[in-house]
């Protein structure tokens, strides 16, 4: 916000100066070209260092030191201000990486500011936006908050169309809350959107035979949301299971 705050007084003083010499109409153009200027320079400063802090936070994960990686997340907050959408980059980085570490009481507020600015977020994060949208939806699952998990599952899905396994883990949880109708709803509507998915059919074929889904097609993605325990092989149920984007 700051930095959109210079830029606008730098327009106005451009503005000023053609109205003096010229005429307020004559002055307009110049405002829109040194606001505009203003601002990407700015705006370039700005990320230039939220591209540092996430290189450093990436490098301390690669590392396994998870608590160093989320305290340099954490100085992306004091360019909030400063920075138009740096907060829910931050707040998306941060909710990520908490709730895959699995302290998802610490998560859960990230998750949902990194929403503040809702289309203009969906469009910023992407693929990621997604993700994001499951992980809050799946904690939603766990607190037995079913309406709120439906309507959040509902945003993941419409952003992540493509993606099987958000449509997969939405079917999941509704099976395991005992509405089989409303996965399968779920599991046509992604077999409408992803007509080539496999993964997907073999669920639809598995709900329809009254067995449970399929869902280690998706290791190791799927435990990262964590609605069950990772099986032996993968460390069982104590092991630390990390976030890795697809």
């Amino acid at each position: 916000m700051i930095n959109l705050g210079i830029s606008i007084l730098i327009g106005l003083v451009a503005f000023a100066v053609f109205a003096v010499i010229f005429s307020p109409f004559a002055a307009i153009v110049p405002f829109v070209i040194a606001f505009l200027a203003a601002y990407i320079v700015l705006t370039n400063r700005a990320m230039k260092q939220v591209g540092a802090i996430s290189a450093q936070a990436q490098k301390e994960m690669q590392a396994q030191r998870f608590d160093k990686a989320i305290e340099t997340f954490k100085r992306g907050f004091a360019l909030e201000k400063r920075q138009l959408l740096v907060g829910p980059l931050m707040h998306a980085n941060l909710g990520t990486l908490l709730y895959a570490k699995g302290d998802f009481a610490a998560a859960r507020p990230h998750l949902e500011k990194s929403n503040r600015w809702g289309p203009v977020t969906r469009t910023m994060l992407g693929a990621n936006y997604a993700v994001l949208r499951a992980m809050l939806a799946c904690d939603h699952f766990r607190n037995r908050k079913y309406d709120e998990m439906r309507a959040t599952f509902e945003t993941a899905v419409k952003q992540g169309k493509k993606d099987g396994l958000i449509w997969s883990l939405y079917a999941y949880c509704l099976s395991k809350i005992g509405d089989r109708e409303g996965a399968m709803k779920v599991l046509g509507r992604a077999a409408d959107a992803n007509p080539n998915d496999e993964k997907i059919k073999a669920n639809q074929l598995a709900l329809q035979n009254n067995k449970r889904m399929k869902m280690k097609a998706y290791t190791p993605q799927f435990y990262q949301f964590h609605i069950e325990p990772p099986p032996p092989e993968m460390g069982g149920a104590g092991r630390r299971v990390v976030w890795q984007r697809r």
